[in-house]
């Protein structure tokens, strides 16, 4: 426990000698140190890709997060630096994959529709949806809505990563920032984007609770969809599927309630 302490004492050190100086040997030695970050970021977020996206790809987009978490690092913030650089990295990684178009034009029109359903019957209903009633909103049998639930997953982990600007292009959260590390939130965050935090966690809340515990387990504890389905006790393309579904509904409620907040 001390030798800890003191380990973080040096690194804390070595941060603020980075800040006043921006050595070379320095970031270089941040480079090296955090680089398994780098990759296991990408190990999570290559779960459900399609093949097409390879996985050192998403490692070389990772490495521009950790170069810009890295620079922009302020240990003043009391902030671990690999909570920080985490949502740097997958930030980074998204952000490359928007501008790479990799989602086929057909499987973002049939994410759209499932929402679209989510939204207009949840309106109605107050409640959660069950799945039998947005495949009967869709006009489909329910195992043609699983089938396309299943086609879409993999392109829905972007939804958690959308951005919620509040003000300006340098102040934003991701809905996964919500769940990630809401007590690494500044006492000096302003109203509004305490709000969106607020909103988002309540959406979390509301979803059925096997939905729920799938988000919370994956982007909170950190555990893969197998390490998940091992928790509760199903097969790892079940959690997958959950894991789907939890997405386009939490975006399906966040695009209702964010036309009322922003």
């Amino acid at each position: 426990m001390a030798s800890t302490l003191v380990e973080e004492k040096e690194e804390e050190e070595l941060w603020n000698e980075y800040r006043k100086t921006k050595s070379p040997a320095l970031r270089d030695k941040f480079i090296r140190q955090y680089m398994p970050l780098v990759k296991y970021v990408a190990g999570k977020v290559a779960v459900g890709m399609p093949a097409n996206v390879e996985f050192d790809d998403l490692v070389g987009f990772g490495q521009f997060g950790l170069l810009d978490a890295i620079e922009k690092y302020d240990p003043d913030k009391k902030v671990k630096f690999k909570t920080y650089a985490v949502t740097r990295i997958r930030g980074s990684i998204f952000d490359e994959l928007r501008q790479l178009d990799w989602v086929p034009r057909s499987v973002r029109q049939k994410s759209r529709e499932i929402e679209n359903a989510i939204v207009d019957l949840e309106a109605k209903l107050g409640r959660s949806a069950s799945d039998e009633e947005i495949a009967k909103q869709m006009g489909v049998s329910e195992e043609e809505y699983q089938q396309t639930v299943m086609k879409v997953s993999g392109t829905s982990i972007l939804s958690l990563n959308d951005v919620w600007y509040s003000g300006n292009d340098n102040d934003h959260m991701s809905i996964g920032d919500s769940i990630e590390s809401p007590s690494s939130l500044n006492p000096d965050v302003i109203v509004e984007r305490e709000e969106i935090r607020r909103v988002i966690i309540e959406a979390i809340n509301e979803l059925p609770e096997k939905e729920k515990m799938v988000i919370v387990l994956y982007y909170h504890e950190d555990l893969t969809f197998k390490e998940i389905g091992q928790v509760l006790e199903v097969s790892e393309s079940r959690i997958s599927q959950l894991h789907t579904k939890a997405n386009l509904r939490l975006r399906a409620k966040l695009t209702s309630l964010k036309k009322g907040i922003i």
